[in-house]
């Protein structure tokens, strides 16, 4: 595996549902090749753009949002700041005229129907999410990319070099598990303690804490919008969300009408073991439910397990006095080291290692983090991780429909509280008699990917995805 340098910020990154690799990964694919055009002072001269699908995106692209996430990449919408109220109304004009502005700049013939092909039965060697994008100009010669969305946003081009230096010096070194608790252990630091410290190649501790904040402010307004909006989630399936309805029923009446007066009321609420995890199970819900409608919501390291890291935050914030900003940094920083872990060892894509790489990893980063802000040592941090990783080895991703919605909505419920269950065993342990480390655990899990069939891989060819009837429009 490629020995990668990653920020905090290449683990949490804002965009939209439903999809991380599906939809976030081919919007950034897009926006790269159109700027790439751009540069080199050519938008102008574009006549045509046509993209082709191969593997994974091919096969449950429709479901995913593929080519809605490539027409907004083509347009210049940014992910981050994209009014998702208006995606609809975008889309449906684009398809009305068969015209797009690249970039927002030049406006040419595109008809989504025709100029976006989903490749079902090709697939492409180095990874199952693959996209090839062609621009024509109008001396007549053509631009031509392929890109690969790996998992979490990332996105590479064929033919770069991953493991090349990105010109950044860590002061602490760390590609596994082993070295962290290593560099932990010599310098007397936290897991967050050594992160922030490595931070600090990119930018000032002020940035990077300023940053997170604002990270955390989108999960907080995502599980906010998530436990107040009724419906039925698009795509066909007609799943009833039911984030909303069970918060009501939890509050019983309590008046709010923001974040800060909801968590006042939940707090103020009957708590017992019982209503706490039905809030735990409603957060998720909620961000799971938002990432489904194409609402904003944050990468944990993936949108399709986005709901994971966010419910337990919210367990530790509203029912563990993790109420201090100092507290959500800590949270976040640790997560963050967790799930880069695993990217640099295994992966964090479905296509590559079914569910175990998303709902997996996510449960492993609540975990650990949870149990660093609990007081937990950089041993049990680990022990912690490497449990709740453990009790997800094997996990297919078999999407109905190919859309991010059965099984995946509640398998985030089923995470987050794994990864609490996970904390809990490891702070009541002894960590010097763990038999199973966590990098024993994540290579485990990247052998256990290369073992599983494909049609457990995110292709909606194999398990639930083939037992429930439908009548829905092609994958």
């Amino acid at each position: 595996m490629a020995k990668e340098q990653l920020s905090v910020f290449d683990m949490f990154k804002i965009g939209v549902g439903p999809s991380s690799s599906h939809t976030l990964g081919p919007w950034r694919a897009a926006e790269r090749f159109l700027k790439e055009i751009n540069d080199a002072g050519r938008i102008n001269e574009v006549e045509s753009v046509k993209v082709n699908l191969y593997g994974s995106l091919a096969k449950t692209g429709k479901g995913h949002g593929t080519d809605t996430a490539i027409i907004l990449g083509l347009g210049g919408e940014d992910p981050v700041t994209f009014n998702t109220a208006t995606l609809n109304q975008t889309i449906d004009s684009i398809k009305q005229t068969k015209k797009i502005a690249l970039s927002g700049i030049k406006v040419i013939a595109f008809d989504p129907a025709t100029d976006i092909i989903f490749l079902r039965k090709e697939s492409l060697p180095f990874h199952p999410n693959a996209l090839m994008l062609f621009a024509v100009f109008n001396d007549g010669t053509e631009k031509k990319e392929t890109y690969y969305s790996i998992g979490g946003g990332f996105v590479v081009k064929e033919g770069e070099d991953t493991s090349a230096s990105s010109g950044i010096t860590l002061r602490y070194d760390v590609h596994d598990a082993d070295d962290l608790l290593q560099n932990c252990m010599r310098a007397g630091l936290s897991i967050s303690q050594l992160v922030m410290e490595n931070e600090k190649a990119w930018r000032s501790e002020q940035e990077t804490v300023k940053g997170i904040l604002n990270i955390w402010a989108v999960m907080k307004e995502c599980i906010y919008r998530g436990c107040h909006v009724d419906g039925i989630l698009p795509g066909g399936l007609n799943v009833v969300r039911r984030a909303a309805k069970m918060n009501k029923r939890l509050l019983k009446g309590k008046p709010e009408s923001n974040f800060d007066e909801w968590a006042k009321a939940i707090k103020s609420s009957e708590l017992n073991f019982n209503s706490i995890m039905n809030w735990i199970s409603c957060f998720a819900l909620a961000v799971n439910e938002e990432n489904a409608s194409f609402g904003r919501v944050v990468t944990a390291p993936t949108n399709g397990a986005a709901g994971v890291v966010p419910a337990v935050l919210m367990y530790y914030y509203l029912f563990s006095n993790g109420h201090k900003d100092k507290d959500i940094v800590k949270f976040m920083l640790t997560a963050s080291e967790i799930g880069s872990l695993f990217k640099k060892g295994s992966t964090i894509s479905a296509a590559m290692g079914g569910c175990q790489a998303e709902i997996g990893v996510s449960s492993s980063m609540a975990a650990g983090a949870l149990t660093e802000c609990m007081g937990g040592t950089p041993s049990q941090v680990m022990q912690a991780a490497e449990i709740a990783m453990e009790h997800h080895l094997g996990m297919t991703c078999d999407p109905i429909g190919g859309l991010v919605q059965i099984p995946c909505i509640e398998r985030n419920t089923m995470g987050a509280i794994k990864a609490i269950m996970a904390s809990q065993l490891a702070m009541q342990g002894d960590s010097d008699e763990m038999k199973v480390s966590l990098d024993a655990v994540i290579k485990t899990m990247w052998d256990t990917a290369v073992d599983m069939s494909s049609k457990y891989k995110e292709t909606a060819e194999g398990g639930l995805a083939i037992k429930i009837p439908l009548n829905l429009p092609e994958c």
